[in-house]
Protein backbone atom coordinates (compact mmCIF):
# COMPACT_ATOMS: atom_id res chain seq x y z
CA UNK A 1 0.00 0.00 0.00
CA UNK A 2 1.32 3.46 -0.93
CA UNK A 3 1.10 6.12 1.77
CA UNK A 4 1.31 9.82 0.86
CA UNK A 5 1.68 12.67 3.36
CA UNK A 6 1.42 16.21 2.09
CA UNK A 7 4.04 18.53 3.54
CA UNK A 8 2.74 21.50 1.55
CA UNK A 9 2.62 22.81 -2.04
CA UNK A 10 4.53 20.10 -3.96
CA UNK A 11 6.40 18.56 -1.07
CA UNK A 12 5.12 15.04 -0.44
CA UNK A 13 6.38 12.16 1.65
CA UNK A 14 5.63 9.05 -0.40
CA UNK A 15 6.05 5.70 1.32
CA UNK A 16 6.16 2.79 -1.11
CA UNK A 17 7.73 -0.64 -0.84
CA UNK A 18 9.55 0.28 2.36
CA UNK A 19 11.09 3.35 0.69
CA UNK A 20 10.45 6.90 1.96
CA UNK A 21 10.56 9.48 -0.84
CA UNK A 22 10.39 13.25 -0.29
CA UNK A 23 9.41 15.29 -3.34
CA UNK A 24 10.24 18.92 -4.19
CA UNK A 25 11.20 20.56 -0.88
CA UNK A 26 10.50 24.16 -1.85
CA UNK A 27 10.07 27.54 -0.20
CA UNK A 28 6.24 27.37 -0.19
CA UNK A 29 6.32 24.52 2.32
CA UNK A 30 7.95 24.17 5.73
CA UNK A 31 7.23 20.69 7.08
CA UNK A 32 10.15 19.20 5.11
CA UNK A 33 12.44 20.44 7.89
CA UNK A 34 10.93 17.77 10.15
CA UNK A 35 11.35 14.91 7.68
CA UNK A 36 13.30 11.95 9.05
CA UNK A 37 14.25 8.50 7.74
CA UNK A 38 14.10 9.84 4.16
CA UNK A 39 15.64 7.48 1.61
CA UNK A 40 15.20 9.54 -1.58
CA UNK A 41 14.78 13.25 -2.28
CA UNK A 42 13.12 13.68 -5.68
CA UNK A 43 13.32 17.07 -7.42
CA UNK A 44 11.47 17.91 -10.65
CA UNK A 45 13.06 21.27 -11.50
CA UNK A 46 14.99 24.23 -10.19
CA UNK A 47 12.28 26.80 -9.38
CA UNK A 48 12.52 27.73 -5.68
CA UNK A 49 9.02 26.55 -4.80
CA UNK A 50 10.29 23.06 -5.74
CA UNK A 51 14.01 23.29 -5.04
CA UNK A 52 14.92 25.33 -1.97
CA UNK A 53 18.64 24.85 -1.51
CA UNK A 54 18.69 25.50 2.25
CA UNK A 55 15.90 22.94 2.74
CA UNK A 56 17.81 20.37 0.69
CA UNK A 57 20.92 20.95 2.79
CA UNK A 58 18.92 20.56 6.01
CA UNK A 59 17.16 17.42 4.79
CA UNK A 60 20.44 15.79 3.80
CA UNK A 61 22.00 16.77 7.11
CA UNK A 62 19.07 15.21 8.97
CA UNK A 63 19.00 12.17 6.67
CA UNK A 64 22.64 11.43 5.81
CA UNK A 65 21.76 8.22 3.96
CA UNK A 66 19.29 9.91 1.60
CA UNK A 67 19.93 9.90 -2.14
CA UNK A 68 18.86 12.66 -4.53
CA UNK A 69 17.14 11.82 -7.82
CA UNK A 70 16.61 14.67 -10.28
CA UNK A 71 17.26 15.90 -13.81
CA UNK A 72 20.55 17.15 -15.24
CA UNK A 73 20.10 20.93 -14.65
CA UNK A 74 19.27 20.46 -10.96
CA UNK A 75 22.05 17.89 -10.63
CA UNK A 76 24.52 20.52 -11.87
CA UNK A 77 23.33 23.04 -9.28
CA UNK A 78 23.71 20.46 -6.53
CA UNK A 79 27.13 19.39 -7.79
CA UNK A 80 28.24 22.99 -7.32
CA UNK A 81 27.68 22.59 -3.56
CA UNK A 82 29.13 19.08 -3.42
CA UNK A 83 25.92 17.04 -3.47
CA UNK A 84 25.97 13.91 -5.62
CA UNK A 85 22.81 12.86 -7.45
CA UNK A 86 21.31 10.17 -9.62
CA UNK A 87 20.14 11.74 -12.87
CA UNK A 88 16.80 10.52 -14.19
CA UNK A 89 15.62 12.60 -17.12
CA UNK A 90 13.02 12.05 -19.81
CA UNK A 91 12.92 8.44 -20.96
CA UNK A 92 15.21 7.29 -18.14
CA UNK A 93 14.50 5.02 -15.18
CA UNK A 94 16.23 4.12 -11.93
CA UNK A 95 15.36 1.42 -9.43
CA UNK A 96 16.03 2.14 -5.78
CA UNK A 97 15.47 -0.80 -3.41
CA UNK A 98 12.83 -2.27 -5.69
CA UNK A 99 10.98 1.00 -6.35
CA UNK A 100 11.17 2.34 -9.92
CA UNK A 101 11.53 6.04 -10.73
CA UNK A 102 10.78 6.93 -14.36
CA UNK A 103 11.24 10.37 -15.93
CA UNK A 104 8.73 12.00 -18.29
CA UNK A 105 8.98 15.28 -20.19
CA UNK A 106 11.47 18.12 -20.47
CA UNK A 107 9.41 21.30 -20.72
CA UNK A 108 8.08 23.41 -17.90
CA UNK A 109 4.58 24.67 -18.67
CA UNK A 110 4.65 28.10 -20.27
CA UNK A 111 4.45 31.02 -17.84
CA UNK A 112 5.27 33.67 -20.46
CA UNK A 113 7.37 33.38 -23.63
CA UNK A 114 10.20 35.50 -22.26
CA UNK A 115 10.05 34.18 -18.69
CA UNK A 116 12.84 32.02 -17.28
CA UNK A 117 12.36 28.65 -19.00
CA UNK A 118 13.74 25.63 -17.16
CA UNK A 119 13.74 21.88 -17.69
CA UNK A 120 10.97 20.07 -15.84
CA UNK A 121 10.85 16.31 -15.36
CA UNK A 122 7.71 14.53 -14.21
CA UNK A 123 8.15 11.25 -12.35
CA UNK A 124 6.36 7.97 -11.96
CA UNK A 125 7.06 6.60 -8.49
CA UNK A 126 6.66 2.87 -8.07
CA UNK A 127 4.64 2.64 -11.30
CA UNK A 128 1.61 3.97 -9.39
CA UNK A 129 1.96 7.66 -8.57
CA UNK A 130 2.54 10.15 -11.38
CA UNK A 131 3.83 13.53 -10.24
CA UNK A 132 4.21 15.78 -13.33
CA UNK A 133 5.96 18.70 -11.64
CA UNK A 134 5.07 21.94 -13.41
CA UNK A 135 3.57 20.50 -16.58
CA UNK A 136 0.47 18.80 -17.89
CA UNK A 137 2.46 15.96 -19.42
CA UNK A 138 0.67 12.88 -20.70
CA UNK A 139 2.81 9.80 -19.91
CA UNK A 140 0.60 7.73 -22.22
CA UNK A 141 0.34 4.90 -19.73
CA UNK A 142 -2.20 4.01 -17.02
CA UNK A 143 -2.02 6.21 -13.92
CA UNK A 144 -3.29 4.90 -10.62
CA UNK A 145 -2.68 8.05 -8.55
CA UNK A 146 -2.16 11.55 -9.98
CA UNK A 147 -0.62 14.46 -8.06
CA UNK A 148 -2.63 17.16 -9.85
CA UNK A 149 -1.25 20.73 -10.13
CA UNK A 150 -4.19 23.07 -9.53
CA UNK A 151 -2.86 26.63 -9.29
CA UNK A 152 0.02 28.86 -10.30
CA UNK A 153 1.15 31.40 -12.91
CA UNK A 154 1.17 28.70 -15.60
CA UNK A 155 -2.02 26.91 -14.58
CA UNK A 156 -5.74 27.56 -14.45
CA UNK A 157 -8.26 25.24 -12.85
CA UNK A 158 -10.06 24.41 -16.11
CA UNK A 159 -6.78 23.16 -17.60
CA UNK A 160 -6.06 21.13 -14.48
CA UNK A 161 -9.46 19.46 -14.58
CA UNK A 162 -9.19 18.75 -18.32
CA UNK A 163 -5.72 17.28 -17.79
CA UNK A 164 -7.01 14.89 -15.14
CA UNK A 165 -9.93 13.92 -17.37
CA UNK A 166 -7.46 13.19 -20.17
CA UNK A 167 -5.10 11.12 -17.97
CA UNK A 168 -8.00 9.29 -16.29
CA UNK A 169 -6.29 8.28 -13.05
CA UNK A 170 -8.16 6.22 -10.50
CA UNK A 171 -7.29 8.76 -7.80
CA UNK A 172 -6.08 12.37 -7.69
CA UNK A 173 -5.12 14.96 -5.09
CA UNK A 174 -4.00 18.60 -5.40
CA UNK A 175 -0.45 19.90 -5.47
CA UNK A 176 1.06 23.23 -6.49
CA UNK A 177 -1.46 25.01 -4.31
CA UNK A 178 0.84 26.69 -1.78
CA UNK A 179 0.13 30.12 -3.23
CA UNK A 180 -3.60 29.89 -2.64
CA UNK A 181 -4.92 32.13 0.11
CA UNK A 182 -8.06 30.10 0.76
CA UNK A 183 -7.36 26.40 0.45
CA UNK A 184 -10.68 24.59 0.53
CA UNK A 185 -12.85 26.58 -1.89
CA UNK A 186 -10.27 26.45 -4.66
CA UNK A 187 -10.61 22.67 -4.86
CA UNK A 188 -14.39 22.66 -5.31
CA UNK A 189 -14.27 22.43 -9.11
CA UNK A 190 -11.94 19.40 -9.47
CA UNK A 191 -13.60 17.74 -6.49
CA UNK A 192 -17.03 17.92 -8.13
CA UNK A 193 -16.11 17.27 -11.77
CA UNK A 194 -13.54 14.52 -11.22
CA UNK A 195 -15.62 12.61 -8.71
CA UNK A 196 -18.58 12.80 -11.12
CA UNK A 197 -16.28 11.18 -13.69
CA UNK A 198 -15.26 8.36 -11.34
CA UNK A 199 -11.87 9.85 -10.44
CA UNK A 200 -11.65 9.80 -6.67
CA UNK A 201 -10.31 13.27 -5.81
CA UNK A 202 -9.34 14.15 -2.23
CA UNK A 203 -8.57 17.80 -1.38
CA UNK A 204 -5.41 17.17 0.65
CA UNK A 205 -3.90 20.04 2.61
CA UNK A 206 -0.66 20.40 4.52
CA UNK A 207 -0.30 17.72 7.16
CA UNK A 208 -2.85 15.31 5.64
CA UNK A 209 -2.06 11.63 5.03
CA UNK A 210 -3.83 9.29 2.64
CA UNK A 211 -3.36 5.65 1.67
CA UNK A 212 -4.07 4.02 -1.70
Amino acid sequence: MMKITKYGHCCLLVEEGGLRVLTDPGNFSTLQSSAREVDVVLITHEHPDHFHIDSVKEILANNPGAKVITNAPVAKLLADIGVTTTIVGHGMSHVERGVTFSGFGTEHALIYPTWNKVENTGYFIGDRLFYPGDAFYDPKRPVDVLALPVAGPWCKIAEAVDYALKIKPKHAFPVHDGGLKIMGGSHNVPEKVLNENRIHFVAMVEGDTIEY
